[in-house]
C-alpha cells in the first residue's frame, strides 16, 4: 500500500524556494539599512550641531579678515534674533532670522565672527540711506548675572562695538566726496574753494568747517575713516554715548548671501579662561530701512572661554 504525503497548497507549486530567496533579499535590505543609518550617525558625528553658548577658543594670533581659516577651529553659535520692540521706536516686522557666530581669545582681547545673511548690500550715507550695521555687547565686567540686555541698566554700563558698512567702503577706500557718493551729480562751486582763499590757509579752513557742520562739532561719524568700529556705552535705553576713545577694530566684507564682520576688542573685566559672562548681537538691515533701536537683535547669550584642543 502507497502512502501519499499531502502537503499544504504552495510548497508543490515552487512557492517555497521563491520565499526563501525573499528572504534572502529583506535580510540584505536590512543590512543596508543598518549600514547607512550608521554611516549616517558618522556624518552627522563629523559635523558637530551649534553650541549653546558663544564659545571662545584660546588662541595666539586673533585672525582680523572673516575669511581666515583659522575661524574654523573655533565652534560655532547659531544665535536667534528678535525684532527690538520693547522701546519707541520699535520694529514690528521681523527681518534678519539669525547670525551665527565664532569666538577666539588671545588672554588680551577677543574677536569675535559675525556671519548673517543679507541679499542687498547697503554701504551708502546720505538722506533716506540705511547702512547694514552689526554690533556686540558685553557687560562693562564679567558677571553671570549681567545687567538688562535691552543696552544695561542704571549703574551697570554696557559696552558695545559697533560696526557699519559704510564705514568699512570709506575705510576701503571709497573717497568721501559728493563725486564719489552720487555719480551722477554735479559740482558748480565750493564757497571754500573759492579762487580769493588761499589753499591751506587758516581763511580758507574755517570757510570748509562752516560747510562741514559735523566736522566742526566735532562728529565722530562724518568725514573719511580710519576704522569701521565705534566703541559705546550705556546704562539703559536713551542713554547710549560714544565711549571715551574706541580701541575696538573690525572688518567686514561681502559673502555669497549676506556679510561676515570680525569685531575685535578688549576682555571684558574679569573675562578668565574659567569664568563666564554674557554677550548679545544686533544686526541692523538697511534695506529694511532699520536705524537706531530699530533692529535684531539677541538676548544675553552666555560667553566662555576654552582652551584649544
Amino acid at each position: 500500500m502507497k502512502t501519499k504525503t499531502i502537503r499544504p497548497s504552495g510548497f508543490d507549486s515552487g512557492e517555497g524556494p521563491s520565499l526563501k530567496a525573499g528572504g534572502i533579499r529583506m535580510r540584505r535590505v536590512s543590512i543596508l539599512l543598518v549600514s547607512a543609518a550608521i554611516a549616517a550617525g558618522v556624518s552627522c558625528r563629523r559635523a558637530p550641531a551649534p553650541t549653546p553658548e558663544v564659545v571662545a577658543l584660546s588662541a595666539a594670533a586673533l585672525p582680523g579678515d572673516p575669511g581666515d581659516p583659522a575661524w574654523q577651529r573655533a565652534p560655532e553659535h547659531a544665535a536667534t534674533l528678535l525684532p527690538q520692540d520693547v522701546v519707541e521706536p520699535r520694529l514690528m516686522k521681523p527681518s534678519t532670522k539669525e547670525v551665527r557666530v565664532r569666538a577666539l581669545s588671545n588672554g588680551s582681547e577677543i574677536a569675535f565672527r559675525l556671519e548673517w545673511a543679507d541679499g542687498v548690500a547697503n554701504d551708502l550715507p546720505g538722506a533716506g540711506r540705511f547702512p547694514d550695521a552689526c554690533a556686540v555687547q558685553l557687560p562693562q565686567k564679567a558677571d553671570v548675572n549681567a545687567p538688562d540686555p535691552q543696552m544695561g541698566q542704571q549703574g551697570r554700563q554696557v559696552e558695545i562695538a559697533y560696526w557699519r558698512a559704510d564705514w568699512q567702503a570709506t575705510v576701503n577706500g571709497r573717497d568721501d566726496t559728493i563725486q564719489a557718493l552720487y555719480p551722477n551729480a554735479t559740482v558748480d562751486h565750493y564757497p571754500f574753494e573759492a579762487r580769493p582763499l588761499e589753499p591751506g590757509s587758516d581763511a580758507q579752513r574755517q570757510m570748509a568747517r562752516r560747510f562741514a557742520p559735523a566736522d566742526a562739532r566735532g562728529n565722530r561719524r562724518g568725514g573719511l575713516r580710519e576704522s569701521a568700529v565705534e566703541d559705546l556705552v550705556a546704562e539703559g535705553p536713551g542713554t547710549l554715548s560714544p565711549a571715551p576713545t574706541t580701541t575696538s577694530r573690525g572688518r567686514g566684507v561681502r559673502t555669497e548671501n549676506g556679510w561676515a564682520v570680525v569685531v575685535t576688542r578688549r576682555m571684558p573685566d574679569g573675562l578668565a579662561p574659567r569664568a563666564r559672562t554674557q554677550v548679545a548681537f544686533a544686526v541692523w538691515e538697511g534695506s529694511a530701512h532699520e536705524s537706531g533701536s530699530r533692529k535684531m537683535r539677541t538676548g544675553w547669550v552666555g560667553l566662555s572661554m576654552r582652551e584649544a584642543p
